[in-house]
């Protein structure tokens, strides 16, 4: 094995110092005095500097010494030592002559962590005093910061996973002396022992990557060359809006048709699909959705991902059977990178479905309201006809006396199920879209709830965001 140092150990000593720093006390003249702390394993010529080379000179007080009590190995946090972590870098552009960072992308890395070895590293704090008040005024400070662990940082590199650990402390000898106290030394020294659980990593592998920007190819029917044209039909990974290779249908399924141009297919990444949610969306991988993060997919593809710039396209049909393209530009979660939030285009949503009313034909909805919960008071029923898609039902088949607010003007019982759309005439209620006879019908309805101005899709069963549901391969892009 070649040498290498990087001062592990040294700076967990190190933040246990600056720990036990800058803790004060107050002296008979009420002066706030700060205490001194120093590395205590020390050499025998360092201690007879500190005493002026005389015996006879005991060092001042108080103050306090940190070193290593022991070091042993934690069999409880072993694990698998030949796990390898894979981390991409990318860098920010700098240039050396202005000496500023340029908004635009610079060397590219790949930083390759082996598993550390776990440790328990047994610290000891010795802390000199000359009386019995100086030491309960420091012991206070110190010992309320432990409840029952502190946390503590050695490194601000945010590709090192073993920055952080804890101090807890393990063990307290209040006093080195005896009863009764002798004349021989008037220095009292109290000890506490710290247990801080620790990794010792080994030197990791750095790759410089190079990014391949632009393809250039030839697909024409030019001079053939060593190779025989005729016998390999040349394809390229590509988006083509004018043929369909993948595609969801209305009811939520993948389907497929042959492509008139043999030369263009249409793939997603490392066939990858993603599952819409409202304005958050996932990578599927291997039939799991969200355990690939997107900060990967950004950095394999070309272009550069910006964000509320970058665009998603999606590919479905509308319930006429016509095939379209829904748009929106995202931003990655900073909280959760396995998530894009997505402002979707509303011009690049589908087409309303017309419902015919009693109060002329409509292609929205009011309210989305839950009619077991709330009433009509705050439809304003005077003076507007609402129509309004409910989400549980109101009465039913066997007893049809519902609740008193739905009820008509004349005091006529008004009957409706779950996921119907209703609508009021100025006197009475009527359905005009009734959810049990389109259990299976063959269209797919749209409307869009005028109060949130969000689109939903009625999918024979219920109602979902327009977007929402599972795209799988060929059904979706970026545009970086």
């Amino acid at each position: 094995m070649q040498h290498f140092y990087d001062g592990q150990i040294r700076r967990y000593v190190t933040q246990m110092v600056r720990l036990m720093s800058n803790f004060s006390y107050k002296d008979n003249q009420d002066n706030l005095v700060t205490v001194p702390v120093m590395y205590g394993d020390i050499t025998r010529q360092v201690g007879s500097i500190l005493r002026d080379n005389s015996e006879n000179k005991l060092p001042s007080v108080p103050r306090m010494g940190v070193y290593i009590g022991g070091l042993e190995t934690d069999n409880t946090r072993i694990s698998d030592s030949s796990f390898v972590s894979k981390k991409h870098i990318r860098e920010q552009k700098y240039n050396a002559a202005t000496q500023t960072y340029e908004g635009i992308q610079g060397k590219n890395y790949t930083v390759e962590r082996l598993h550390p070895t776990p440790y328990i590293l047994n610290l000891n704090v010795d802390l000199w005093t000359s009386n019995t008040d100086q030491k309960l005024q420091l012991m206070e400070q110190i010992l309320v910061l432990f409840n029952p662990t502190l946390e503590i940082q050695t490194t601000d590199n945010y590709i090192d996973w073993t920055s952080l650990t804890t101090v807890s402390i393990s063990n307290i000898n209040f006093s080195s002396r005896t009863i009764p106290v002798g004349t021989e030394s008037e220095i009292d020294v109290s000890s506490m022992s710290f247990t801080v659980p620790i990794y010792i990593s080994p030197p990791v592998k750095v790759k410089k990557l190079g990014v391949i920007t632009n393809i250039i190819a030839s697909i024409h029917d030019e001079s053939k060359g060593t190779i025989e044209v005729d016998l390999s039909t040349p394809q390229l990974d590509a988006w083509d809006d004018s043929i369909v290779i993948g595609r969801v249908d209305r009811n939520g399924n993948e389907t497929y048709e042959a492509s008139n141009n043999t030369n263009v297919t249409t793939i997603s990444y490392e066939n990858q699909g993603v599952y819409v949610e409202g304005n958050s969306i996932q990578l599927i991988y291997k039939g799991k959705v969200g355990t690939v993060d997107w900060r990967t997919l950004f950095e394999a593809m070309p272009g550069t991902y910006e964000p509320g710039v970058s665009q998603i396209h999606l590919r479905r049909l509308d319930y006429q059977d016509v095939e379209y393209s829904i748009v929106g530009t995202f931003s990655l979660n900073p909280l959760d990178e396995t998530k894009i939030s997505v402002n979707w285009d509303g011009d690049s949503l589908p087409d309303n479905t017309v419902i015919t009313g009693p109060a002329g034909d409509r292609s929205n909805v009011d309210y989305i309201i839950d009619p077991a919960t709330t009433g009509t008071s705050a439809l304003n029923l005077s003076s507007t006809t609402p129509r309004v898609l409910i989400l549980n039902p109101i009465g039913d088949i066997v007893n049809e006396d519902g609740p008193d607010t739905w009820k008509n003007q004349d005091g006529t019982d008004f009957v409706a199920q779950a996921n119907d759309i209703i609508e009021w005439d100025g006197t009475n209620w009527h359905v005009v879209f009734d959810a049990s006879a389109n259990d299976s019908s063959t269209d797919v309805v749209y409307i869009t709830n005028l109060t949130t101005s969000k689109q939903y899709r009625w999918n024979n069963s219920e109602w979902l965001l327009s977007v929402d549901g599972e795209y799988p391969r060929g059904t979706w892009r970026l545009a970086l």
